[in-house]
């Protein structure tokens, strides 16, 4: 009993310094998205074949908002899929607040997320043209055996950029569902009320998104968000504590990192594995494992590569192809645990 009461003890004197950090942090954050959600939307919807590149860039800092908006573009085919990957994979969900939190050195902090958004573009450039190169050696070979067989092509190949077009309205309508929980008929009577009518919640939500947030409610909207990510992720940074100290206490600190040396290439597996919990627990534990000593950069980079936070639920409720879907999920699974351990191998 005396030791439970020491370890919870020791986990709430080193958890309630990191509370003010992360509030600051976390309002800092909603500010930005709050004025820039927009214009990153816009900016990813226009960045053609440079997708990955600026997808990877401005997913460093918004956290697993940003992968959610990812996730609806892409159910809308409004990006490709390496501008997805690419978003998913630079996404920091709570690494971020984190690292400021325990008041990392500012050289290293902004070497980890420029390593991320690095390894995102490279990887999301160098699948779409895979993928591109893919889809011309299959039509090619199409032609090929229509020509053998001495039939006419009488169709033109579908425009990529009018399918895009095409997906736009139909994304605009996953967003505005994501963020008021509106449905179909009360979307489009707020499109055609929602000018005239602000005293009904669904049409000026569906109409105009955050209208309402211009009329006094966007401050509380920031400090409310803030407030509510800043208890959750306390909750679980205490969580992980707690249970780290109970573990150095029973086992050793010099046990752990003895069997952590000597096994950390299942870490890299293990780490990425926790990483695809659709949930900022995800992303504290490894983190905070990092930051206690316990991890190796290698398996930081593979867990938080791959922790889009809520990003993941929003493709599964927005893309309706479950078999896609799970391919994509696998899909970063590996490229996360391929990463960790080019990290690993660079020491």
């Amino acid at each position: 009993m005396d030791l439970i009461l020491h370890v919870l003890e020791h986990a709430f004197e080193d958890t309630l310094p990191l509370v003010p950090f992360l509030l600051v942090t976390y309002l800092v954050l909603e500010v930005l998205e709050h004025a820039a959600g927009e214009h990153v939307n816009a900016a990813v919807r226009r960045a053609g074949a440079a997708g990955p590149v600026v997808g990877a860039l401005l997913g460093i800092v918004p956290q697993c908002g940003f992968s959610a908006m990812g996730a609806t573009l892409y159910a809308g085919r409004v990006i490709t899929l390496g501008t997805l990957v690419a978003v998913f994979l630079s996404t920091s969900d709570e690494m971020l607040p984190l690292l400021v939190a325990e008041r990392m050195e500012a050289g290293a902090l902004v070497q980890i997320l420029l390593v991320k958004a690095a390894v995102a573009a490279v990887t999301g450039v160098a699948i779409d043209l895979g993928l591109r190169a893919l889809s011309h050696n299959a039509r090619a070979h199409a032609a090929l055996r229509r020509i053998a067989r001495g039939e006419r092509e009488d169709h033109d190949l579908i425009d990529e950029m009018a399918d895009a077009g095409a997906g736009a309205d139909h994304i605009h309508r996953l967003c505005e569902h994501d963020h008021c929980g509106c449905d179909d008929d009360a979307e489009g009577h707020g499109h055609a009320h929602g000018r005239h009518d602000n005293d009904s919640e669904s049409a000026g939500c569906c109409s105009h998104g955050h209208a309402h947030d211009h009329h006094g409610g966007m401050l509380g909207s920031i400090v409310k968000s803030a407030l509510s990510h800043t208890i959750q992720v306390t909750v679980f940074i205490y969580l992980v504590t707690f249970v780290l100290v109970l573990l150095l206490e029973t086992v050793g600190e010099d046990a752990l990192a003895t069997f952590l040396s000597a096994n950390e290439g299942l870490a890299v597996f293990a780490s990425a594995l926790v990483g695809l919990v659709p949930n900022c627990a995800a992303s504290v534990v490894i983190t905070q494992l990092f930051l206690e000593g316990v991890l190796g950069f290698g398996p930081l980079m593979a867990g938080t590569l791959v922790s889009a936070g809520v990003g993941f639920l929003v493709l599964f409720r927005s893309n309706h192809n479950a078999r896609e879907n799970a391919i994509i999920l696998a899909l970063l699974y590996v490229l996360g645990v391929a990463w960790g351990f080019v990290f690993m191998a660079l020491g």
